[in-house]
């Protein structure tokens, strides 16, 4: 079997690199959903923050299985996951200083 993948990596590797993947991205997307109900039921300024954090972790796995399969470049891929890392880091830490900042005011 031959897959299209990128001239980095040969078949065998591609075909482990899209199992994992594959269930990252299941795992995400299923994240996704939940945060997606939290954040409708929430409905607070952290919860959303945090789902598109998650949102942003779908992407990336997307971008993941773009370049294996040989669709997206290296170049575009690197771009792509280190800038949603921080992104994530910077959603991440709003959403806790908004919490904080919360529990400062109620208390």
């Amino acid at each position: 079997m031959s897959l299209p993948t990128g001239n980095w990596l040969g078949t065998g590797e591609a075909l482990a690199l899209l199992a994992v993947l594959g269930l990252t991205t299941l795992g995400t997307l299923s994240l996704f959903a939940i945060a997606l109900v939290a954040t409708r039921r929430r409905r607070s300024r952290p919860y959303v923050l945090l789902t598109v954090a998650i949102g942003l972790l779908v992407l990336r796995s997307v971008v993941g299985i773009g370049t294996v399969l040989g669709r997206v470049p290296m170049v575009v891929h690197h771009l792509i996951e280190h800038t949603t890392d921080f992104a994530i880091a910077v959603l991440i830490l709003s959403a806790a200083y908004l919490v904080t900042e919360h529990a400062r005011a109620t208390r």
